[in-house]
Formats: C-alpha cells, sequence, structure tokens
C-alpha cells in the first residue's frame, strides 16, 4: 500500500506539472502568431546572415564575429559573457517566470574554401567560407532571442545562448571549441538542464527538418602515421628501406579493416586524406606521413579501430625493416540525441512545422563537436533543410558551391522557438 500511495502522489505530481507546463505555454503566443512574428524579422535576419558571410574567419581567429555578436546580444538587453574559449559568446535570456534552464547552441567559425564570384555578399576573405552553414547558424540563434525577448516576462525558466568558435577544429597546437567553452564554464552560472542545437542539411528541402533519437553522428578521431625507412641513391633501392613501398602498402592494407576486420553491419571509415614524402625523383625518401581519419557510431567500433591501426601499422613497417610513429586524437565523440529529451523536441518541430515536415534523420558518418555538451548534459541536435532543386541549391558543405535557401532561415527560428518553449514549459 505505501508504494501504491507513493506511485499515486507520483502521478498525480506529473499531471499537475503538465497541467502547469501546458497552461504556460498557452500564455505565451500560439504557434500561428509566432510564425507571422518570425516572417517580419526575416528581413533582417537574412541581412545579418549576409554581413556574417561576408566577413568569415578561421577557427579560433572569429574576433569580429565575436563582437558582432556580443554587440546583438547586447542591444537585446541580454547578459552577455565575451572571450569564451577564445571568440565564444555565452548570452543569457532570463525570463520572468520560474523554470529551467535550456541551452541552444551556434557554431561561429568558417572554413578555409574560396568563394566563387557571382553573390552580392560573397566573402570579402579571400581563401575563407561559411561554407558548413555557421552564418545560418548563428543568425538563427539571433533570431530567437530577437523573437523571445518581447515575450521574457511571460517566459518560465532562462534561456542561454552559445555561440562557440572552432568546431571546425581548432589550428594545430591550440586548444578550443566545444571542449575549452566546457572547460571554461559555459555550461555553468546557470546550468542548463538540455541543450539543442542544429546543422543546415543540403539533402533537406528547405521547410523540413530531420532528427533522430540515440547515436546521431559520429566520433572523429584524426590520425598521422609516419614511415620512417632508409634514404638511398634511386637507382641502388637495395641499400635503403623505402618509405614511399611501405606507405602505399599500408594505404591498402588499411582499407581492409573496414572490409574484413570489423563487422559489415558495424558503421565504420578510415579514410586517407593527405600523403607527403620524398624530396628528390632519383632518391629513395626516407619517410613518409600519412593524415587520415577513422570514423564510428559506436565505442567498441572505435577503440577496435584504433587497435587494428596500430596493428596493421606495426606488421608492415616490421616486415620492410621501417619503423612508424602513429599519433592519434580525437576530434569530436559521438553525438547521441538524449531518448527523453528527444521525443520531445520531434514533437515540438512537428507543431511548429507540421508533422509531415519533421522527418527520421539517418546515422551520419560526419561529425559534431557538440557531442562534448551531450556529455556533460542531456541534448538533443537536429538537421534543418537548405536545399531548393528549382534553385539549383543542392551543393554539399565544406565545397565551394555550397550556398542555402534564405527563407530556411524563418524554418530554423520557427523550429527551435518551439523547441525551446517546450522544454521552458514542459
Amino acid at each position: 500500500m505505501r508504494r501504491l500511495g507513493a506511485a499515486l502522489l507520483a502521478l498525480l505530481a506529473w499531471r499537475s506539472a503538465a497541467g502547469a507546463g501546458e497552461a504556460e505555454r498557452k500564455a505565451l503566443p500560439a504557434p500561428s502568431e509566432l510564425t507571422v512574428r518570425v516572417a517580419a524579422l526575416l528581413p533582417r535576419l537574412i541581412e545579418l546572415r549576409r554581413e556574417l558571410h561576408m566577413h568569415p574567419e578561421l577557427s579560433n581567429r572569429e574576433v569580429q564575429t565575436g563582437a558582432l555578436i556580443a554587440a546583438r546580444m547586447r542591444a537585446l538587453g541580454l547578459e552577455v559573457k565575451e572571450h569564451v574559449a577564445g571568440n565564444g559568446v555565452v548570452a543569457i535570456l532570463r525570463g520572468g517566470k520560474p523554470g529551467p534552464v535550456v541551452a541552444v547552441r551556434a557554431d561561429i567559425d568558417a572554413l578555409p574554401i574560396d568563394e566563387p564570384a557571382g553573390k552580392p555578399y560573397r566573402s570579402q576573405n579571400p581563401g575563407v567560407k561559411h561554407a558548413c552553414g555557421h552564418d545560418v547558424h548563428m543568425t538563427i540563434a539571433v533570431g530567437l532571442a530577437e523573437l523571445l525577448v518581447p515575450l521574457k516576462d511571460s517566459l518560465p525558466g532562462t534561456l542561454k545562448l552559445i555561440f562557440q568558435p572552432a568546431e571546425e577544429g581548432p589550428p594545430p597546437g591550440e586548444r578550443g571549441g566545444a571542449a575549452l567553452m566546457i572547460a571554461e564554464g559555459a555550461l555553468e552560472a546557470p546550468r542548463p538542464v538540455a541543450i539543442l542545437g542544429l546543422h543546415v542539411w543540403p539533402l533537406l528541402e528547405v521547410g523540413t527538418v530531420a532528427v533522430r533519437s540515440g547515436p546521431a553522428m559520429a566520433s572523429a578521431d584524426r590520425f598521422t602515421l609516419t614511415v620512417s625507412g632508409k634514404k638511398t641513391h634511386g637507382a641502388q633501392p637495395q641499400n635503403g628501406i623505402d618509405a614511399v613501398v611501405v606507405a602505399s602498402e599500408l594505404v591498402t592494407a588499411l582499407q581492409t579493416i573496414r572490409a574484413r576486420r570489423i563487422d559489415p553491419a558495424e558503421p565504420f571509415v578510415l579514410s586517407i586524406g593527405s600523403i607527403q614524402g620524398g624530396n628528390r625523383f632519383n632518391i629513395i625518401a626516407d619517410e613518409v606521413k600519412l593524415e587520415g581519419t577513422i570514423r564510428a557510431l559506436d565505442p567498441a567500433v572505435r577503440k577496435r579501430g584504433h587497435a587494428l591501426l596500430r596493428e596493421i601499422a606495426a606488421g608492415i613497417t616490421s616486415a620492410h625493416g621501417a619503423t612508424f610513429k602513429l599519433e592519434l586524437s580525437e576530434v569530436a565523440p559521438l553525438t547521441v540525441n538524449d531518448d527523453v529529451v528527444t521525443p520531445r523536441v520531434r514533437r515540438s518541430l512537428e507543431l511548429a512545422l507540421g508533422p509531415s515536415q519533421v522527418l527520421e534523420s539517418p546515422r551520419l558518418m560526419v561529425s559534431e563537436d557538440f557531442g562534448f555538451f551531450q556529455q556533460k548534459i542531456p541534448g538533443t541536435y537536429y538537421f534543418l533543410g537548405v536545399a531548393n532543386k528549382k534553385l539549383g541549391i543542392t551543393a554539399m558543405v565544406h565545397t565551394p558551391a555550397f550556398e542555402v535557401d534564405e527563407s530556411a532561415i524563418g524554418v530554423g527560428v520557427r523550429a527551435m522557438a518551439e523547441a525551446v518553449l517546450g522544454e521552458l514549459t514542459r
């Protein structure tokens, strides 16, 4: 009877909390009214996106970008902390009613890609482009703040906006990104109970989003495998140890990890992206560097991939009388969408856009350092459609031709706003 009574009290408390959440959500503008408000904001947000797009900055170099975001947040009356993890910004919007703290993360760095001519808002920094859509991510976060500030008196809880530098990875020898933001207190004072994020995705048509619970994006590791041999004259290879030959054998052999050493049902990728070695056509090279990445959707598979990489490198170099050095570093952990938060976010996205516009995202082998935040607090990361086949906007991220249908900014603000309100009023 005592257990039954406790269960009944818990059920009544849950129903009471749910009822309170519904009442708080009803006290805020209806979904249709929020859609109208977002439409009114859209022209100004497109201007902001183009300004950010014209002045992209590389990882850990986002000085102008961080200053611009901080100024926009202060102009809205938010509490602002600058220079978190270098050029990061944390802005806090406190609602007028008690409630939870929810965080939204937007990344702010660009890529070393030259943008082709043609757009009036083409990048003015040669060799640098927002080719991953971070200009859109920032704009949506700013738009979210602009949408919710007028509602703050009736807003329960607190919204924390985290504008993160160096998502694409800090330069060699530097720290940065989500891990450094966490180390410098981005998740503290106040600490969120959940964190949300999104990424533009050119495989989805504008107007749609995609989300899934559980592992959503792969872990990513970077490795440098240095093969050391013995230099000699190219006419007398028997007197040396040819690092080029050893490295060539390694490139082929390492592909057998995926093909023969990992369960075919387990997602796993090992790619060699760079080979450098030798200094003259008639000299046997004594050193070759291979650089590559390992991706996995399961920690055990990831660990096995690391072990097999070292095992194969040791075997092949030993067979040729060469030696090797392996440097292996984590770029990003798994992005794992929380099984409790994510279904709620899905319902909010459906409320904002309609059930038919919310799709099930496939598991992807791309990576995101958003996973570092999810290791600390529950979180959900979803994808925003930015493609428009009729307008020829279909190019993939990380390419010179990448572009977005800018109407996706309004969709993104509307979707994120409902997701945030859903968490604040739950």
